[in-house]
């Protein structure tokens, strides 16, 4: 283990990371090891971690100190902040400047950073066609990822910019999976249009950033779009319907009545979708297929992600 390039990974009992780590740990000839940060080292994913072979350590994104010795002696850096965890864009700026800072603090070689564009660069804030939020950002937990990249950029460490996309968990896990309407046919919901969604598997952001990792010096300092496919409302309904054997429809809606709906994040959710269809070209292109099959020759098709985890969608 002792010859091998430490990996430090923020949020390695999370999503994104927790696929970083599985990705290393799968690969018997790695050349890296697994430093898993985590607030809590006692937890039961933190244990599991420790277990496969992980070296746990515990540090917070609010205490730069900590996150200086974390990072000490690591070859890498796996950077990812959680908006969901507290609505702040302005704390999820201010966490990527201490994780940015302590990585250069601490001589590390290289820093993938998990973002997002920064929406205003597209939609400035004094274009109404969607509204304003916080009173100055678009898309809040885009524009704080997108605002922070300058920290990764410019250090003693190469950064890699990774610019991931929705989540097909988010069908699962975010509440967005078809839900029965009055005519009792399950549909999912999104102000898209008859435009192309991108989409991916969480363990695939996680074995994208092992390939960047692998692939030395060939990303660092450039940015990289992923997802696994695009598609359509339609489309992705199509596969519901073949994965659950049930018909499931695509419900197109205006982006403001999606910004209605009033769950937690609605108004932010309902910019985002508007964004990605106001903006498909833009989005689409920032994340070329062929690019990311190459940095990870596994990526999942939505249809084979539908195939692993159908059984976990309820219908509502």
């Amino acid at each position: 283990m002792s010859d091998k390039k430490i990996i430090a990974i923020i949020g390695a009992t999370g999503a994104q990371g927790g696929g970083l780590a599985s990705a290393i740990f799968s690969d018997p000839q790695s050349e890296f090891s697994v430093r898993a940060i985590t607030r809590d080292v006692n937890s039961d994913k933190a244990k599991a971690l420790a277990a496969k072979g992980a070296e746990v350590v515990s540090a917070d994104l609010d205490d730069v100190e900590s996150l200086r010795k974390a990072f000490k002696g690591a070859y890498g850096v796996y950077a990812v902040t959680n908006f969901w965890e507290h609505f702040s864009p302005e704390k999820e700026t201010v966490q990527a400047e201490r994780i940015a800072g302590a990585a250069n603090d601490a001589g590390v070689k290289h820093v993938i950073w998990s973002s997002l564009e920064d929406t205003r660069n597209l939609i400035p804030l004094s274009d109404d066609r969607m509204p304003t939020l916080m009173g100055k950002y678009k898309v809040p937990h885009f524009d704080s990822k997108g605002e922070a990249d300058k920290y990764f950029q410019g250090q003693s460490f190469a950064g890699t910019i990774l610019h991931t996309a929705f989540y097909w968990e988010n069908f699962i896990y975010f509440g967005l999976g078809p839900k029965k309407g009055a005519d009792g046919v399950p549909a999912i919901t999104f102000p898209m249009g008859d435009k192309r969604l991108p989409g991916i598997a969480v363990a695939d952001i996680g074995k994208c950033a092992y390939g960047i990792f692998k692939a030395g010096e060939t990303y660092k300092g450039k940015t990289v779009g992923i997802a696994g496919e695009h598609l359509t409302g339609a489309q992705m309904a199509a596969s519901f319907s073949k994965a659950l054997g049930t018909e499931v429809k695509y419900n197109d809606v205006p982006a403001d009545v999606y910004r209605s709906f009033g769950f937690p994040g609605a108004d932010e959710m309902g910019n985002m979708f508007q964004f990605k269809r106001d903006f498909e070209a833009e989005y689409v292109a920032g994340r070329n297929l062929d690019t990311v099959r190459s940095i990870n020759p596994s990526l999942q098709s939505f249809d084979a992600w539908l195939a692993q985890n159908a059984g976990k969608i309820s219908i509502e």
